[in-house]
């Protein structure tokens, strides 16, 4: 068994769901456990580990913070371990355990690097629990205000500084963390793909891996509709005002208006209250994801639902559109040449990551992706074929190989 299947076995029963998804949330028991691996993982390979301001994760082999003051800040290759709710397996934590992976393959060939490698695993990526994707990488890189995160909460009112303290972090020292950011010189993060890129990629045949070339610009909004609760046995229906009318309205307009202005949209997550079965409902909050290739396209739709909603959707979170180093992306990308010499396929992707955000704060970044055989993700459904995981492992390898 290689290390990487030995790794990915002790995660597959951690925050598994009845479904067989995933449900992994930032700042949780279950957080605490992936947590607690990551440190014991790295700690075997003799790997000092160090939590950030932001209380992001990072194994280091060799001295970061000489090499910094040195002018030669380290290589960081990893992830994330959180999940969307009943995510699938692959997304995150493949590319954590693909580092490690990788490291372990340097190791045995005797390997010594000229500069410190890490390995990153970044805090609640998915922002599934507080409704922030990527926090742990914005808050380092100050893309978010820390008061702000701060105040964030979960579905139950729990804020995400309650949650942090509870979890042993303190919040209060929260904010863009230019120690860190120094010891990164370039990150690589691989990840599933999310998608069927790679699948349809080379006229069909298919490639395991590719190159991003960029993010599309996305985000997410609240729609705030309000009504009156009423008895739903004996309130006439013109005397009604509810919410849900609004709601579908937003949700038949999410997708037309996507179709028209060529761009993605999902009303995916709602609460309603009172939330009786027999109750109109008083009022709904419901949450919008769009993003396509054009901004100006995804604000457009924003603003054609919350016409047809009658509510000025509020932004709860907006990443413009990320162009990953070009010359970077072409290195990569030959390096990793399939068999027939032809340079890896290079795609963009509607899928926001910590790369991304790494990117836009100016760190020189780059995505590699591992085949996905369905296209399917955040979903127990997500798969990535052993071969193919192994294949991102050997690119990881080589990419320190020529990086670092």
């Amino acid at each position: 068994m290689s290390s990487f299947e030995q790794m990915w076995a002790e995660l597959a029963s951690v925050g598994r769901a009845a479904g067989g998804g995933y449900r992994r949330f930032a700042w949780t028991p279950t957080d605490a456990t992936l947590r607690e691996w990551f440190a014991a993982t790295a700690r075997q390979r003799a790997l000092d580990v160090v939590r950030d301001r932001a209380g992001n994760l990072w194994a280091w082999w060799g001295e970061p913070d000489a090499a910094a003051a040195a002018g030669r800040p380290g290589l960081v290759l990893g992830s994330h371990l959180d999940s969307v709710p009943s995510g699938g397996a692959y997304d995150g934590p493949l590319g954590v355990v693909s580092a490690f992976a990788a490291v372990d393959r340097l190791r045995e060939q005797g390997y010594e690097p000229r500069r410190p490698v890490g390995v990153a695993c970044f805090s609640d990526e998915e922002g599934a629990r507080f409704g922030v994707a990527c926090a742990g990488s914005r808050i380092l890189t100050g893309t978010l205000d820390a008061n702000h995160a701060r105040r964030l909460t979960d579905g139950d009112g729990v804020s995400m500084a309650e949650a942090m303290r509870a979890s042993g972090h303190d919040p209060a020292h929260l904010g863009r963390d230019d120690e860190t950011l120094a010891r990164v010189g370039t990150f690589v993060e691989l990840h599933v793909e999310q998608g069927r890129g790679l699948v349809d990629a080379s006229g069909g045949e298919g490639a395991a891996l590719g190159v991003a070339s960029s993010i599309w610009p996305h985000g997410r909004w609240r729609l705030d509709l309000r009504g009156r609760a009423d008895h739903a046995g004996t309130t006439r229906l013109a005397d009604r005002v509810d919410p849900m009318l609004d709601l579908a309205a937003a949700v038949q307009t999410a997708r037309t208006a996507a179709e028209r202005h060529r761009a993605l949209a999902t009303i995916g997550k709602l609460r309603v209250e009172p939330g009786g079965v027999n109750a109109v409902a008083s009022a709904v909050t419901a949450w919008l994801d769009a993003r396509g290739p054009d901004a100006d396209d995804v604000q457009a739709l924003v603003a054609d639902v919350g016409t047809a909603a009658g509510v000025a959707p509020a932004a709860e979170s907006w990443t413009p559109a990320t162009h990953f180093d070009a010359a970077l992306r072409d290195r990569l990308a030959d390096l990793l040449a399939g068999s027939d010499g032809k340079a890896a396929p290079v795609l963009a992707t509607g899928a926001g990551h910590d790369a991304g955000i790494l990117s836009a704060a100016g760190v020189p970044t780059a995505m590699l992706f591992v085949r996905n055989p369905t296209g399917v993700s955040h979903s127990p459904a997500e798969h990535a074929e052993l071969d193919d995981c192994l294949a991102g492992v050997r690119a990881l390898t080589r990419v320190v190989e020529h990086l670092a």
